[in-house]
């Protein structure tokens, strides 16, 4: 369980993301941002990134199962019983400390890998001669990306908060790769 941090001098940084992870975060980020945002629905450019975003979806999903230790659902994977106790520590004001992710968050990364993946597929099915032009999947494509926008925001601000509490730089870290020990 990632609750019980590594034997290293207190403060020390240790390499908590691996390059893998790192760069298929900031790509979400950019493909997302880009989608939402810049492209018009329905470019060719707006269907392609959501293919990649798919594809780098799916090869983070295997990532979670042969990746390092940190990437790996077995670290982090949000259980009922580490949920429980993750959500008991932080209503006593005493949260846990975790270099991974912490349950909430590993909650957070499994919603928004979900929503990457029926955002791909509802837009894919957009495309097609079946579904081209029919109202519903144009509007479950479209609430799928609200939901994203909302949780988007909700990811961030729980990064800063929870950064903030534990006196962590989350954000530098997915930049870097490092947290403190």
């Amino acid at each position: 369980m990632s609750a019980s941090l590594p034997a290293t001098p207190s403060g020390q940084p240790v390499k908590v993301w691996d390059g893998f992870i790192r760069l298929f975060h900031w790509s979400m980020v950019a493909i997302v941002a880009l989608n939402l945002f810049i492209l018009e629905e329905g470019d060719v450019a707006h269907r392609w990134l959501g293919y990649v975003a798919a594809g780098g979806v799916l090869a983070r999903l295997v990532w979670g199962f042969v990746g390092s230790r940190y990437a790996r659902f077995s670290d982090w994977f949000p259980t009922p019983a580490r949920l429980r106790a993750h959500l008991s520590a932080l209503r006593r004001g005493e949260p846990e400390t975790h270099l991974g992710h912490n349950p909430l968050a590993g909650l957070m990364i499994l919603t928004l890998l979900s929503l990457l993946l029926a955002l791909a597929l509802s837009g894919w099915l957009m495309g097609t001669d079946a579904y081209f032009g029919v109202e519903w999947v144009e509007e479950l494509h479209e609430g799928l990306a609200n939901g994203l926008q909302g949780l988007v925001v909700l990811h961030v601000l729980a990064a800063v908060l929870m950064g903030r509490k534990l006196r962590q730089p989350l954000i530098q870290a997915m930049v870097t790769g490092y947290k403190k020990g």
